[in-house]
């Protein structure tokens, strides 16, 4: 079947957030990120675009609905410089208002790349972690180099746009970790199962209103002399000693 003018102008919205949010979906792109998706239940898949190589190969729900499409097509569709094989429309998951008081929460501050804030999210669905609450001006998580990024954790960990600080003034019994230069030693912290991991952004750090609520500003400590850490990176190495869910 071939893809209509009204197909590709619609998919190719979906490249602004304003259309994303209008509309209540994101657009995922190759084999691997949209198998992944099609096994996350909080995720409901609308249209399914794909070569018939991909189609043959790949054992989906029969009432899945899935269009074949020529690699022409495909790269009409596609927002990728290499079309790979399958593209599809997720409607955005649903989840329950979030509970604080459970576990720890990431608060992300700023973090504009979105390929570090999809790999925080992955990490943060590595580590059982289930909220990440962001700043307004952090990137969107339906933007699709973020959602290429999660590798299926979109469907598992519930992003939240708000203003932080006035969360997290409501819970002051729970302690704020915050990354910084120049802090605590981050192994000289003790183990936790609760709180907010506050992450700032990439070039500016964490912004006043935030660092101030923070019980605890811890470092990783540097025995080379790279002047930073990505944010992902710091994300992961800080839960790894931080987290525990036992």
């Amino acid at each position: 079947m071939l893809v209509t003018k009204s197909q590709v102008k619609y998919i190719q919205s979906l490249g602004h957030k304003k259309f994303r949010d209008a509309e209540g979906v994101f657009v995922a792109e190759g084999p691997k990120i949209v198998e992944e998706l099609l096994c996350v239940p909080a995720l409901r898949c609308r249209q399914v675009f794909a070569l018939k190589e991909w189609i043959s190969a790949v054992d989906y729900p029969q009432a899945l609905p899935v269009q074949a499409v020529s690699e022409a097509d495909l790269e009409r569709l596609s927002g990728l410089s290499t079309p790979n094989r399958v593209l599809a429309l997720f409607e955005k998951p649903s989840f329950p208002p979030p509970d604080f008081n459970q576990g720890m929460t990431i608060v992300l501050d700023g973090i504009q790349d979105p390929g570090n804030l999809g790999t925080i999210i992955r990490i943060a669905d590595w580590f059982g972690i289930s909220g990440v609450l962001c700043t307004a001006d952090s990137a969107d998580v339906f933007n699709a180099k973020t959602i290429q990024s999660t590798m299926g954790s979109i469907g598992r960990v519930q992003v939240i746009y708000d203003e932080p600080a006035d969360i997290m003034r409501q819970y002051p019994d729970a302690p704020v970790y915050a990354a910084v230069l120049g802090g605590k030693d981050l192994y000289g912290i003790r183990r936790t199962g609760k709180g907010w991991l506050v992450i700032g952004n990439e070039s500016k750090g964490i912004r006043p209103g935030l660092l101030e609520l923070a019980t605890d500003r811890i470092t990783i400590p540097r025995s080379g002399r790279a002047e930073s850490l990505n944010a992902a990176v710091a994300t992961g190495i800080i839960l790894s000693h931080l987290a525990s869910f036992a």
